[in-house]
């Protein structure tokens, strides 16, 4: 399960009996980093060792965990680290690294395989196979708590009334299907507040897609049908809405109702596209989730499969960080504690390669969720068809992330000559402010590397300096890179080698936080800024580069600057150039989004009186007609025109201010 303790033989295990004092002399006193000197530590600890269940951490010299395994008598899978051979490289290091080791016992080994994964989520440890870009999956929701049941898409906890469908693999995948079911089963979207506030049917109502219950164009009866047809397709029971549809066109066509036939008609025809969008579907399966992994060139890939009510909602390919030693079976019984960890599982499980604990792996997912779950490795049958189907999705996402790495790499290695940096940096860090007037401003860092963006590590920085001009860019500028720095600093403070950070001595295999080259969008200025505030805060050795856009804020003719060197520009067509206007335009979109997420914020909080021409009754009209003010915010000119006393000049400011550009 966790990726090393089936290399370490049992049989080779040392007594218990064993000691620190059964080590030579010079073992003893081995240097630190060495086999020896873990050795010697792992059996300092092992007395302390309970021989019950539990998981053990293996820690280094700096407080950092290495690794988090899981054992059935942790006291002699502990030993077993400490004999003084047949180590493979991968495990050589790990003890190497070993300075402290800390234990935690559990009732049954079910629990420690559990208690093990979170720990492997919470502490990222850097021998463990890990789980990358865990986020929770969407599901769809029919709330239940309104006279009008609402769809929507739905992530976190389950805690307001309705029926969840789902998980669905992604966003996009749940709003292809909620908008073909908006068509299909004229359901409301909107919120409550919004339903509330109608005196007249929305656009959704225009195009077919909402039956508009609102204003009471469909009764409740009506509706409540609409409702429970929704709840039988999504339950599974799709081909009995299909006939009750087509019987109830045929009704309408006989009685000449061409009109109503039409219809139904169309309402079939966005049933068709719901199941055209599903790709394969399974034909004795109801509930699944099927795993695949295939490996190439040291990566991994695990594509997973979503089978709920006997239909396909969509796939996701993960790309688990896992030592190129370890095999398919190990990854995936690693993968699939983790990825259970905080999620419910379905009653079957089908995977592509069988592993040592997937018995194990069944109970322990069965007295978590209190129903049987059955963890299955198939050799035949459809469900052998369902997992070579995931397997050969697997291969594909794998070759494009290999072709998409190998793009990287050389773009990469084109800006480590460009920019004469001592390494190829793993970590690039992208700086931009974004306000209007000074108002609402907002900095924004991105961070990308060897594996393009890396969004979970994307920061934003209100402005909170008081004493700054409005619009001072390089005031705004300075307290983002000091704020960053400074806790930067605090968290995981860095040495100098030879001039050179220590960060970027270190392996390719361990995770970095500072940064290997930092972009700046802006001119010399910026530059400089940015320069006197690295060094006001103790900070060197980070290579910076200020990119100013061209003439006009033409793209392709930027002019680069860094200390030390004349500006320079690259060639209109490198494509190291268009890497670098992604990096930038990147970091300006999750800077102007920042802003306008932080302006409506505001505009909510101290009211549309701030919108000019607007006052106290025109803001009720407003709300009066559309609601909510993230409503306004989404209304169309001709819309915000029929308010009363909203005139056609008015209806122009309102629109241009919630769609102002920002800088």
């Amino acid at each position: 399960m966790n990726g090393i303790n089936k290399d370490i033989d049992p049989a080779s295990e040392l007594r218990e009996e064993d000691d620190e004092s059964s080590l030579p002399e010079m073992e003893q006193n081995a240097p630190t980093g060495t086999l020896a000197a873990g050795r010697a530590a792992i059996l300092r600890f092992v007395k302390l060792a309970p021989s019950a269940p539990g998981v053990y951490r293996m820690i280094d010299a700096q407080g950092d965990v290495l690794y988090v395994g899981k054992a059935k008598n942790i006291k002699k899978r502990v030993t077993a680290y400490s004999r003084p051979t047949s180590h493979d490289n991968r495990i050589a290091r790990m003890i190497a690294s070993t300075a402290t080791l800390e234990f935690v016992s559990t009732k049954t080994e079910t629990e420690a395989l559990l208690l093990e994964a979170n720990l492997i989520k919470r502490l990222r440890p850097r021998f463990n196979v890990l789980l990358r870009d865990d986020k929770s999956f969407p599901y769809i929701l029919i709330t239940s708590d309104h006279w009008a049941p609402q769809i929507l898409k739905h992530r976190g906890a389950r805690t307001r009334p309705g029926r969840y469908y789902g998980p669905f693999a992604s966003a996009g995948a749940v709003n292809r299907t909620i908008n073909a079911l908006e068509r299909a089963f004229l359901l409301r979207s909107c919120s409550d507040s919004y339903f509330e506030a109608r005196t007249r049917p929305c656009l959704l109502y225009q195009i077919k897609r909402c039956s508009a219950p609102c204003t009471r164009e469909i009764d409740f009866a009506g509706y409540a049908q609409l409702v429970g047809e929704a709840n039988e397709f999504l339950s599974g029971r799709s081909r009995s809405v299909q006939k009750q549809l087509a019987d109830e066109m045929d009704e309408a066509s006989v009685a000449l109702d061409f009109e109503r036939a039409a219809i139904y008609r169309d309402r079939l025809s966005a049933l068709s596209a719901i199941q055209s969008h599903q790709g394969i579907n399974p034909r004795s399966i109801e509930e699944a989730d099927v795993f695949a992994v295939h490996q190439a060139s040291g990566f991994s890939c695990v594509e997973v499969f979503f089978f709920r009510t006997g239909q396909n909602w969509g796939n996701r390919a993960y790309f688990p960080k896992a030592d190129r030693t370890i095999g398919p079976n190990e990854v995936l019984g690693a993968f699939l504690a983790q990825f259970y960890d905080d999620k419910p599982p379905p009653r079957l499980i089908l995977v592509s390669h069988d592993f040592d604990e997937r018995t194990l792996l069944a109970e322990a997912l069965t007295a978590k969720c209190q129903r049987k779950v059955e963890v299955s490795a198939p050799a035949r049958g459809e469900r052998k068809e369902l997992v070579q189907h995931a397997l050969a999705n697997a291969r594909e996402a794998l070759a494009r992330k290999i072709a998409d790495s190998s793009s990287q790499q050389k773009l990469l290695g084109a800006l480590t000559e460009t920019f004469s940096l001592p390494r190829t940096p793993r970590r690039i860090e992208v700086y931009d402010n974004s306000h209007i007037s000074g108002t609402n401003a907002v900095g924004a860092m991105i961070v990308a590397g060897p594996e393009g963006f890396r969004k979970n590590q994307y920061r934003k920085f209100n402005i909170r300096s008081s004493d700054l001009t409005a619009g001072d860019d390089y005031g705004m500028m300075r307290e983002v890179l000091q704020r960053r720095f400074r806790r930067l600093l605090e968290e995981n403070p860095r040495t100098m080698v030879g001039g050179v950070l220590d960060s970027v001595l270190r392996r390719d295999d361990e995770d970095v936080s500072w940064p290997d080259l930092v972009l700046i969008d802006g001119g010399q200025g910026q530059l400089k800024a940015a320069q006197e505030t690295l060094s006001a805060v103790g900070v060197t050795g980070v290579p910076l580069v200020a990119i100013a856009k061209g003439p006009d804020r033409n793209a392709g003719r930027e002019t680069f600057f860094m200390a030390g060197r004349d500006p320079f520009k690259l060639p209109p067509r490198d494509p190291l150039l268009y890497f670098i206007e992604r990096l930038r335009d990147e970091a300006h979109r999750f800077a102007v989004g920042s802003h306008r997420a932080r302006r409506t914020k505001d505009i909510r909080e101290a009211g549309l009186q701030e919108i000019p021409g607007i006052g106290p009754n025109r803001k009720r009209a407003l709300l009066r007609h559309f609601g909510t003010v993230k409503a306004i915010e989404r209304a169309s000119l001709p819309d915000l025109a029929q308010v009363p006393g909203i005139n056609a000049e008015t209806a122009r400011k309102i629109y241009a201010f919630f769609h102002e550009s920002a800088t």
